[in-house]
Protein backbone atom coordinates (compact mmCIF):
# COMPACT_ATOMS: atom_id res chain seq x y z
CA UNK A 1 0.00 0.00 0.00
CA UNK A 2 2.84 2.38 0.82
CA UNK A 3 4.33 1.82 -2.63
CA UNK A 4 0.92 2.30 -4.22
CA UNK A 5 0.46 5.66 -2.48
CA UNK A 6 3.98 6.82 -3.33
CA UNK A 7 3.65 5.81 -6.98
CA UNK A 8 0.26 7.45 -7.31
CA UNK A 9 0.87 10.75 -5.54
CA UNK A 10 4.59 10.81 -4.64
CA UNK A 11 3.57 10.98 -0.96
CA UNK A 12 2.53 8.53 1.74
CA UNK A 13 -0.87 9.89 2.68
CA UNK A 14 -2.65 8.93 5.88
CA UNK A 15 -5.58 6.53 5.54
CA UNK A 16 -8.49 6.67 7.97
CA UNK A 17 -11.67 4.69 8.47
CA UNK A 18 -14.65 6.96 9.08
CA UNK A 19 -18.17 5.92 10.10
CA UNK A 20 -21.06 8.15 9.05
CA UNK A 21 -24.75 7.29 8.98
CA UNK A 22 -24.19 3.55 9.47
CA UNK A 23 -21.66 3.46 6.62
CA UNK A 24 -17.90 2.92 6.65
CA UNK A 25 -15.64 5.01 4.44
CA UNK A 26 -11.96 4.77 3.68
CA UNK A 27 -10.49 8.25 3.48
CA UNK A 28 -7.17 9.33 2.05
CA UNK A 29 -6.31 12.32 4.18
CA UNK A 30 -4.29 15.37 3.10
CA UNK A 31 -1.57 14.81 5.73
CA UNK A 32 1.31 12.56 4.74
CA UNK A 33 4.25 10.81 6.35
CA UNK A 34 6.88 12.97 4.67
CA UNK A 35 5.46 16.18 6.21
CA UNK A 36 7.51 17.57 9.04
CA UNK A 37 4.33 18.21 11.05
CA UNK A 38 2.91 14.69 10.51
CA UNK A 39 1.93 13.36 13.97
CA UNK A 40 3.33 9.82 13.55
CA UNK A 41 6.79 8.44 12.95
CA UNK A 42 7.23 5.78 10.27
CA UNK A 43 6.75 2.83 12.64
CA UNK A 44 3.53 4.26 14.11
CA UNK A 45 2.31 5.05 10.58
CA UNK A 46 2.98 1.47 9.43
CA UNK A 47 1.10 0.08 12.46
CA UNK A 48 -1.84 2.40 11.83
CA UNK A 49 -1.88 1.51 8.14
CA UNK A 50 -1.82 -2.21 8.99
CA UNK A 51 -4.90 -1.75 11.22
CA UNK A 52 -6.79 0.10 8.50
CA UNK A 53 -5.83 -2.45 5.86
CA UNK A 54 -6.81 -5.31 8.17
CA UNK A 55 -10.36 -3.98 8.17
CA UNK A 56 -10.33 -3.56 4.38
CA UNK A 57 -8.96 -7.09 3.92
CA UNK A 58 -11.45 -8.62 6.37
CA UNK A 59 -14.27 -6.97 4.42
CA UNK A 60 -12.85 -8.50 1.24
CA UNK A 61 -12.44 -5.12 -0.42
CA UNK A 62 -8.66 -4.95 -1.01
CA UNK A 63 -9.00 -5.25 -4.79
CA UNK A 64 -11.70 -2.55 -4.88
CA UNK A 65 -9.54 -0.21 -2.80
CA UNK A 66 -6.46 -0.78 -4.98
CA UNK A 67 -8.49 -0.16 -8.13
CA UNK A 68 -9.98 3.03 -6.69
CA UNK A 69 -6.57 4.33 -5.61
CA UNK A 70 -5.03 3.92 -9.06
CA UNK A 71 -8.07 5.13 -11.00
CA UNK A 72 -9.33 8.17 -9.06
CA UNK A 73 -8.58 11.46 -10.74
CA UNK A 74 -8.71 13.40 -7.49
CA UNK A 75 -5.82 14.13 -5.18
CA UNK A 76 -6.00 14.78 -1.45
CA UNK A 77 -5.49 18.46 -0.69
CA UNK A 78 -5.56 20.57 2.43
CA UNK A 79 -9.02 20.36 3.96
CA UNK A 80 -10.32 17.79 1.45
CA UNK A 81 -9.84 14.07 1.89
CA UNK A 82 -10.72 11.50 -0.76
CA UNK A 83 -13.49 9.19 0.36
CA UNK A 84 -14.48 5.66 -0.72
CA UNK A 85 -17.64 4.04 0.63
CA UNK A 86 -16.69 0.51 1.70
CA UNK A 87 -19.59 -1.62 0.51
CA UNK A 88 -19.25 -5.16 1.81
CA UNK A 89 -21.05 -7.95 -0.06
CA UNK A 90 -22.48 -11.19 1.30
CA UNK A 91 -23.79 -12.23 4.72
CA UNK A 92 -20.34 -12.67 6.33
CA UNK A 93 -19.17 -9.28 5.12
CA UNK A 94 -22.39 -7.63 6.31
CA UNK A 95 -21.93 -9.14 9.78
CA UNK A 96 -18.33 -7.95 9.85
CA UNK A 97 -19.38 -4.49 8.73
CA UNK A 98 -21.86 -4.33 11.62
CA UNK A 99 -18.96 -5.11 13.98
CA UNK A 100 -17.21 -1.94 12.83
CA UNK A 101 -20.34 0.16 13.14
CA UNK A 102 -20.76 -0.53 16.85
Amino acid sequence: MINCLRQRWKATYDLQLVVRRQRVYLQVMWAYLEQQSFPMDENAYREHLAEVLDVVNRLGLATDVRHWLVSTRDKPRLGKALSLHLQAQGPEAQALLKEFLV
